[in-house]
């Protein structure tokens, strides 16, 4: 088992790793749109807030030479799910692949997060 950490996105907010991988397989722990470079939410719409959720799981994917393609199942938690077809539209752009997803309506997030999404890669 290996630990993975970058910069290119944000630091765990409790007890546990960005990424590990482990057998051919990354699994990236939920990214909630904090941006790494200010440790804030910026934006509280949801289209700012997947993408920049995107742009975490993009740079823990870039740290271990992995990029979208490589994602074989995805876990969206979305606070309401109303916000499920605009979302459905941001995935598309990131997703050619299509990989296995499950989503969910949650009732709070961390930070008050709109989003949450964890994936699995294989390395």
């Amino acid at each position: 088992m290996k630990k993975v950490s970058t910069d290119k996105a944000p630091k765990a907010i409790g007890p546990y790793s960005q990424a590990i991988i482990s057998n051919n397989l990354l699994f990236i722990s939920g990214q909630i749109p904090i941006n790494p470079n200010t440790g804030t939410i910026e934006k509280d719409d949801i289209e700012s807030q997947a993408r920049q959720c995107f742009i975490n799981i993009k740079g823990i994917l870039n740290e271990v030479n992995l990029d979208f393609n490589n994602v074989i199942k995805t876990t969206v938690f979305l606070k309401d799910i109303k916000d499920f077809n605009i979302f459905n539209q941001i995935y598309d752009e990131y997703f050619i692949s299509k990989p296995a997803r499950s989503l969910v309506e949650v009732s709070n997030l961390p930070k008050n997060a709109k989003i949450e999404i964890e994936v699995i890669a294989e390395v």
